[in-house]
């Protein structure tokens, strides 16, 4: 059993077909066993890049409604779902700063690095950080974290 963060650049592969999304999708094979967290605000972020697909017509209305509804289950039944805090948002503050980082890449980020150290506290093995973002994979190597890129993947 593994255990995987997923960015919102990442989650929307399993509800849109691009590039990576048949290995994204294989990361919730129930058989697996993998544990999969997400940050809160990532809810918002998926559901904004499917309307915004909606929007323009690259995908079909019914397809786009579909994609949210299923979306909104695999959210609160799949994943571990990690709130935004205070304490997270000073930590997104300094990795933005450190980084460059845009906003919403420092808070999952953040989400990341606080769930890691949760596991490794509890002596579980360290999490794998999954994003479609070459910054923001850079910036979670610099910060010890595991890395995966799904447009990278067969």
């Amino acid at each position: 059993m593994r255990a995987y963060f997923l960015d919102s650049s990442a989650i929307v592969k399993r509800y849109m077909a691009e590039t990576g999304t048949v290995w994204v999708y294989s990361l919730f094979n129930a058989a697996t066993g993998n544990k999969l967290y997400a940050t809160r605000l990532a809810g918002v972020e998926v559901i904004a890049a499917i309307a915004r697909r909606r929007r323009g017509k690259s995908i079909a209305a019914k397809d786009a409604a579909d994609s949210i509804k299923q979306f909104r289950f695999d959210f609160i039944s799949d994943f571990i779902i990690l709130e935004v805090t205070t304490k997270l948002v000073d930590r997104a503050i300094r990795l933005a700063d450190s980084y460059a980082l845009r906003g919403y890449d420092a808070v999952p980020l953040a989400s990341a690095l606080e769930a890691n150290d949760i596991r490794l506290v509890a002596h579980a093995p360290p999490l794998t950080f999954v994003a479609a973002d070459v910054e923001l994979d850079a910036a979670a190597i610099a910060e010890g974290l595991r890395v995966e890129d799904p447009n990278a993947q067969p």
